[in-house]
């Protein structure tokens, strides 16, 4: 291979269309656009959902339901994880240093998965009601404060 013989791929470019040259070239006069109407004039176009003025559909249909922007930033935590921390006493701020939650997480909760073999103390950290079970049954404590 040449540098003076590399070529594009074939059929990956296409001649642009010359408008308005006449009637030999099928691009003539109108150049493709029709006869009179917004659509036919240079600089006659309109936002996207624009109806002609009448009231836009996504205007007539009724505002339904509600999408929470801090639901990603709510995570699980597993009690797999808990067990693999070196830690007793587990916060917020110790799972982000551990990695186990995004740093921009803002709160977790943990779930009853996995197992847990010792005793740890949760702090400002929900849990649910299988996972404090579990929690409780080796000794540890979940405080939601």
């Amino acid at each position: 291979m040449r540098l003076n013989t590399i070529k594009p791929g074939a059929g990956s470019k296409f001649a642009a269309k010359r408008v308005g040259r006449g009637i030999g070239s099928g691009l003539g006069k109108t150049c493709g656009r029709g006869h009179k109407g917004q659509k036919s004039r240079a600089g006659g176009f309109h936002k996207v959902g624009f109806e002609g003025g009448q009231m836009p559909l996504q205007r007539r249909l009724p505002k339904r339901g509600f999408v929470s922007l801090t639901r990603a930033r709510n995570v699980e935590v597993r009690l797999s994880e808990l067990e693999r921390l070196p830690v007793d006493e587990i916060d917020l701020l110790t799972l982000m240093q551990a990695g186990v939650v995004p740093a921009d997480a803002l709160s977790a909760k943990v779930v009853l998965s996995g197992e847990l073999t010792r005793k740890v103390v949760l702090r400002g950290i929900g849990a649910t009601g299988g996972a404090k079970a579990a929690i409780e049954a080796v000794g540890g404590s979940v405080s939601a404060e």
